[in-house]
This record gives structure tokens, sequence and C-alpha cells, in this order.
């Protein structure tokens, strides 16, 4: 069964992320939201894109359980999934929404950061960059996102003490743009979709690309060149140690 779900609104895309009970990215997952990314990049009649998660989550980021299991090769082959599934979505040509229903831990922070406009739920969930608490170092992709997105102290603050906020307090410190009711997420996301669909696509697609021409260089390179650091010590023993605690706590 697919854990990525795709519907059309007309000329706006939803896509789902449906993988209980947290949605985590596992390598398969990553693999799959990468190619529907690409198609949805060489669509002609798909104008912008919306991303949300399935139950009360967003995303929890990495699959914690899987990940400290791989093998070498299966490491190498997620940091670099990972490197083009953010980057991918970073720099989609249409205008991308995150309609954030739910928890946002790390990867689902990065997710979220990778969209161009960002909409959370209120409610009584988290948002945090764990990946410090975890024991998994930020491929160049995801620290290329942060450091773009984020202003240095609040970059520094999320990053370095690895604290979950309130959707308020995200709000506050530029990680969603504005809260919804529940029932009026999904719709508001269209509107705010539609309003960004109309602008000159191609004009748009420029300016975006102009935006964010810094981190989008710095992905590309570690693409393109295999520049990514951590594909010598991605993961560690202390990984599997602190992945393992952080399961305790989600459970």
């Amino acid at each position: 069964m697919s854990s990525i779900q795709l519907e059309r609104l007309d000329q706006i895309a939803l896509l789902r992320i449906d993988r209980p009970p947290a949605n985590a990215i596992d390598l398969e997952v990553a693999k799959e939201f990468s190619v529907v990314l690409e198609g949805i990049d060489n669509s002609t009649e798909i104008k912008a894109l919306i991303v949300t998660g399935t139950g009360n989550c967003f995303s929890a980021g990495l699959d914690l359980k899987a990940l400290p299991t791989y093998s070498r090769a299966q490491q190498e082959s997620m940091i670099m999934q990972l490197n083009h599934l953010f980057g991918a979505l970073y720099g989609l040509r249409v205008p991308t929404i995150a309609a954030v229903n739910g928890h946002a831990i790390a990867g689902g922070v990065i997710l979220t950061l990778a969209c161009d406009y960002r909409i959370g739920v209120h409610g009584n969930y988290k948002l945090g960059l764990a990946e410090a608490r975890a024991g998994v170092p930020f491929p160049v992709s995801a620290m290329s996102i942060v450091q773009s997105e984020l202003s240095p102290p609040v970059a520094r603050m999320m990053v370095l003490t690895a604290r979950n906020s309130s959707p308020q307090e995200a709000q506050s410190m530029g990680v969603l743009d504005e809260l919804q009711p529940g029932d009026l997420l999904v719709s508001r996301a269209v509107k705010v979709a539609g309003e960004m669909a109309a602008l000159p696509s191609a004009v748009f697609t420029c300016i975006k690309r102009q935006l964010r021409a810094v981190a989008l260089s710095r992905i590309d390179d570690a693409l393109s060149h295999r520049r990514e650091p951590m594909l010598d010590s991605w993961l560690t023993e202390e990984t599997r140690a602190a992945a393992a605690e952080a399961l305790k706590r989600q459970n």
C-alpha cells in the first residue's frame, strides 16, 4: 500500500503522508515521495501543491525503528534520498503549502520549512528539530533549509536545544505562518494555494529559485558530487541508543 497519497483538487495537488501512526519516513517512503514530487514538477496541469499528513501527525520525521537497522549501503542511500527529497520540495517550480495537521518533529519540520507557505492547525501538539536528541546529524539539504528559512537565533535554539515548541511558539518563530481550526485547515490551504497559483508561473519559479539560490546550490552540489559530509559517519552506536530513548519517550 502506498504511503504517499495524491489527490487532485482541480489544478491543485493534495499530497498526504499516510503511514500511521506517526507518518515516519523510511527509505521506501523517501523514494516514493521523491518520485511523486518529480511527477508534479514535470506536470503542466498541476499549479500548486499542498502537503499534509493523516491522523494527528504531520510527520515525526525519520523512522527511528528502521534507521538504526540499516546497513552502510542503506544509510548512504537514505541520506542521499533525503537530500533529493528535501531539495526537490524546496525547489519545486509550483507554489507549495504545508498544512500541518499535528505533530511535526525533526524531518517533519524540515518538510514544513521546505514549503513556501506554512499553515498549522490549532491544537495541543509539538513541533521541533529533535535531531540532536535522536542522535541523527543533519544532512546537507536539511541544514541548508534550516539556515535559509529561520533566523540565526531561532535556528540556534531549535537545532542545539532540540526542544519541542507549541504551534503558537512555532508561529512566533517563523516556522508556521498562520494557525487555523482543524476543520478549516485544508480549505484554507486550498485558498492560499489558489492565490499563489494565480501568480505568473514562470516568474514565480524564477523568483523562488533566486530567493533560495544559495541553499539549492549546496543541495545540488551534495547530490551531483556526493559532497555530503555525513556519508562517512552519519549513524553511530550513539545514534542507536539515542533513537531508542527517543522512541521510548514517544510511546
